[in-house]
């Protein structure tokens, strides 16, 4: 067992030991967690499954299945409805459930973003029984800063409370995002994210890696995840990007900032099934086997 599994006190006794073994698999017994996240379908659109620099496999969302069910990841990251279309033929897939999830038509400009809880933990844990299914956990996104995150925050902080009840990990997805919002990168500000997932009690906190202008990133970084305390922080992948240069980034952010692991979704699943395959299988070993940079992207290339 990880020396920095903490179970939180709001894990009651009769849940503690399905607690245990949920934030063991999911962090496969590393304490880092390797997220594939596929919950675009919503936020993006299908801008991020369809055009000239997108492998035609990604418009099926069975694309991102095969690529969960035939790669190594902690966890698997979409929506309930695509877990029920497609899960029986992927039973073997780790999953988490996104609570909440809001397109990206009406912008920032338009009005301050608010993304609504779709389900409840009890839904969840009613579709986890009745489909025989392995769901880990929950996931959930706050936009930090616009004027309904207060909405947003009650929803959390009930949710995170309930997972916890009933022995499921959970994951907040951090974002300062509305009009009061200047620099959605600041790492001040992206510190203070990762510290209100703190308050809220979760286990993980997804936030975007911050940038600064003259400062590295890697270095900067280190704010959030000490402000974060025992939350612990993962990286979101962000725009596809050249494999080597996200590969060190990745590193980076383990060994220089401190990060407990990463939540890709493009970069992975915008690749052919057997390049995502690889990527995924060079990012789990870089996270969860503390590989070096070298080492994964012999993983990646099959060397």
């Amino acid at each position: 067992m990880p020396e920095s599994l903490v179970v939180p006190l709001d894990v009651p006794g009769r849940s503690r030991h399905r607690y245990i073994d949920n934030y063991l698999k999911i962090t496969c017994n590393s304490g880092r967690l390797m997220l594939f996240a596929g919950d675009q379908k919503v936020e993006h659109l299908n801008d991020d499954f369809y055009g000239p620099q997108i492998n035609q496999q990604d418009n099926n969302p069975a694309h991102l299945f095969n690529i969960a069910a035939k790669s190594r990841i902690g966890v698997f990251a979409t929506q309930l409805g695509l877990i029920a279309r497609y899960g029986m033929d992927y039973p073997e897939v780790p999953y988490l459930v996104k609570l909440n999830s809001k397109t990206n038509l009406v912008k920032t400009s338009q009005d301050d973003p608010i993304s609504s809880q779709w389900f409840d933990v009890q839904q969840v844990i009613d579709f986890r029984d009745d489909s025989g299914l392995e769901i880990l956990g929950i996931g959930y996104t706050i936009y930090l800063g616009g004027e309904k995150e207060d909405e947003m925050l009650s929803q959390a902080a009930k949710l995170v409370y309930e997972a916890h009840r009933n022995g499921l990990v959970t994951v907040l997805w951090m974002y300062p995002r509305g009009k009061a919002v200047k620099d959605e990168k600041d790492p001040h500000l992206i510190a203070g994210a990762t510290g209100v997932a703190a308050a809220l009690g979760s286990d993980f906190v997804k936030v975007n890696y911050p940038q600064k202008p003259g400062l590295d990133s890697a270095i900067i970084f280190r704010e959030a995840v000490q402000s974060a305390g025992r939350t612990k922080v993962i990286c979101a992948g962000g725009p596809s990007q050249d494999v080597g240069s996200f590969l060190l980034q990745i590193y980076n952010q383990i060994h220089i900032s401190g990060a407990a692991g990463n939540a890709t979704g493009r970069n992975v699943h915008q690749k052919s099934l057997e390049d995502a395959i690889g990527l995924c299988n060079a990012i789990f070993a870089l996270t969860v086997e503390d590989a070096g940079v070298d080492e994964a992207l012999k993983i990646y290339s099959g060397d």
